[in-house]
């Protein structure tokens, strides 16, 4: 590999703080330009997973120049051809590859993801260095063209006076990139998404309940309820510190539990520093000397996901569902926060690690699925993600619960902490199983001779002629996603 990806921690100014991110060096040192443009891409808030794509994007494509130096006289001819090899690989037919590069065919969605990656990379590059951008806007066809003005509106239609962005829409739908990536299949959800119901008491009682260490057993219990009867991303559950877990006042055996932004939320006690600042980000740092953990390279970072809160003050609070799940989990904090209060770690978070070269410390996302994996075996059953059986599969198992029951789509938003109603289709649609008996049941209704047409009512009349008010089919068409 000529260039590698490895971790830096970056001094940028004369100030105290230092920057953590993955670089790229090469034989020749470090690639300055991208650093310039990953920093760019942290100032602005993007992810982790964004930089590291475009980290994996570039090292790919300096690779491949490395190995094509004298072949391209054109830098957009070799954009175009290194495009292609993403989709196709570099190996022959007889199995060789005379650059030495061996790639395997890279899939459509990933292709994808990587040439977008380096669009970015390299219009910032010809934007800030006068360089060339490998993969320029052109003029857009017709077709192109309406199908921009489709994203554009796709994309623009929930904003609030989105209409105000009429007259960008020229200049938005009449460019086009040389390159572009491939269409993907249209992918649908596995059928199991969600964790199966019929080993969630086997799994919590023998599964995650008969880890040898009780504290573990305890600690992993809390966050499976969390996750499954709470409908919280692990992530989230993690970030749960000590003093954000309280008795409910209308049933005090009932616990309220909330997960802070560790940026923008609330610092407990009403917690204030010298220039008045309440932020959880200040907290961390004057009393702990931390930083927020989306902010952390390695096994302790943890993402926050949720671009929505539940208060003000900065913060998901978990829906119980069924609410029994609330008083579960306050009978098993009561007895937790005993060995939490042992311990002298020097941080905020609830749930800690109790292994012996790592006490105390904030438990990580890793060592969870390790301990989640090895309770599955417990019970004879195989890690599987298609199937659902594995962390996130009891969010949607959360998200199925309430759909069953037949919640309004709104409330439902508001149990999963989703921005959109469309967020939650993949959480709550109808399972094969489901889809079977339905199918099932109005065959029977076909072949029954008594059977007559129904009268048509207000509901079929919404079928037809509702765009202008429901565009995305919500509630009204022939198949509204939400009933």
């Amino acid at each position: 590999m000529i260039a590698v990806k490895v971790k830096a921690t970056i001094t940028e100014d004369n100030t105290g703080i230092k920057t953590s991110i993955p670089i790229l060096i090469t034989e020749q040192g470090e690639l300055t330009t991208v650093t310039d443009y990953l920093l760019h891409l942290e100032t602005s808030g993007k992810s982790i997973g964004t930089i590291n794509r475009v980290l994996r994007a570039t090292s790919k494509l300096v690779d491949f120049m490395a190995t094509h130096c004298d072949i391209f006289d054109d830098p957009k001819l070799l954009f175009q051809t290194f495009s292609k090899r993403l989709y196709t690989g570099t190996i022959g037919e007889d199995g060789l590859d005379s650059s030495g590069l061996y790639w395997i065919p890279t899939s459509i969605s990933e292709s994808r993801l990587l040439i977008a990656a380096l669009t970015g990379l390299t219009d910032w590059l010809a934007q800030n260095n006068n360089t060339i951008s490998l993969n320029p806007l052109r003029q857009a066809t017709p077709h192109e063209e309406r199908l921009n003005y489709a994203a554009w509106f796709r994309k623009n239609q929930n904003d609030f006076l989105g209409h105000l962005k009429d007259t960008s829409i020229n200049s938005t739908t009449k460019k086009a990139r040389i390159i572009k990536g491939r269409t993907p299949l249209i992918k649908t959800e596995d059928d199991a998404v969600a964790f199966p119901e019929r080993y969630w008491e086997n799994f919590y009682l023998n599964g995650i309940g008969r880890a040898k260490d009780p504290r573990v057993a305890l600690r992993d219990k809390l966050i499976l309820l969390l996750i499954h009867g709470g409908g919280l991303r692990i992530s989230e559950a993690l970030l749960l510190w000590i003093t954000d877990v309280f008795e409910d006042p209308n049933d005090p055996q009932k616990a309220i539990v909330r997960i802070y932004s560790e940026e923008e939320g609330k610092a407990p006690n009403n917690w204030k520093n010298h220039i008045g600042d309440s932020t959880r980000k200040a907290y961390l740092k004057e009393n702990y000397g931390r930083i927020p953990r989306k902010h952390i390279l390695g096994t302790n970072r943890l993402g926050f996901k949720s671009k929505v809160v539940d208060h003000r003050d900065g913060y998901l609070q978990v829906h119980w569902f069924p609410t029994d799940y609330g008083k579960v989990f306050m009978s098993l904090w009561r007895n937790y926060i005993k060995y939490r209060s042992v311990s002298d770690s020097f941080h905020p978070y609830a749930f800690i690690s109790f292994s012996q070269k790592s006490f105390g410390n904030p438990y990580t996302q890793s060592a969870f699925n390790e301990n989640y994996n090895n309770a599955l075996r417990r019970i004879n059953l195989t890690p599987n993600k298609s199937e659902g059986i594995d962390p996130h599969g009891h969010r949607h198992n959360y998200g199925r619960r309430l759909e069953k029951v037949q919640l309004s789509p709104l409330l439902i938003r508001k149990c999963m902490h989703h921005k959109s109603l469309e967020a939650q289709i993949p959480y709550t649609q109808k399972n094969n199983e489901e889809v079977s008996s339905i199918l099932d049941h109005a065959t029977k209704q076909l072949n029954d001779p008594n059977s007559k047409i129904s009268a048509i009512d207000w509901k079929s009349l919404t079928e037809y002629g509702l765009e202008d008010i429901d565009p995305n089919s919500y509630f009204t068409g022939k198949y509204p996603k939400f009933k």
